[in-house]
């Protein structure tokens, strides 16, 4: 069971990750504003469409990512925190540090990677 000391270092770290999250996605509006006035041909306008395309990608697993650590949040604050929803069992503080959203100790992920292997995920 985790102390309330190590609780509140797992809600900063993934408030630390929510701000990098937030931040990168303001640079990248930023980024972004204005950017078709700067295309003066249609190979450069086809190019900067596809690394948009590129951006929103990764924007959209970004925020999939926020989804997580808010639920994560959630169980911090509801008592959920660091159990593995496969088997019930403690998630390893080590598997906690190295990710916090993890919703599975290391044996159940172990197993869930070999099973995606074998159906060819």
């Amino acid at each position: 069971m985790l102390t309330q000391d190590k609780k509140e270092y797992f809600k900063e770290l993934l408030y630390e990750r929510l701000d990098e999250l937030f931040a990168g996605a303001n640079m990248a509006v930023n980024d972004f504003d204005g950017l078709g006035e700067a295309c003066p041909d249609f190979t450069d306008l086809a190019s900067l469409e596809t690394d948009l395309s590129f951006s929103f990608h990764l924007k959209e697993r970004e925020s999939r990512l926020v989804k997580k650590i808010n639920g994560t949040l959630e169980k911090l604050n509801n008592g959920d925190f660091g159990m593995c929803e496969e088997c019930g069992r403690e998630i390893s503080e080590e598997r906690l540090k190295a990710r916090p959203m993890a919703v599975l100790c290391i044996e159940c992920k172990k197993m869930q990677e070999a099973s995606e292997k074998i159906r060819g995920l």
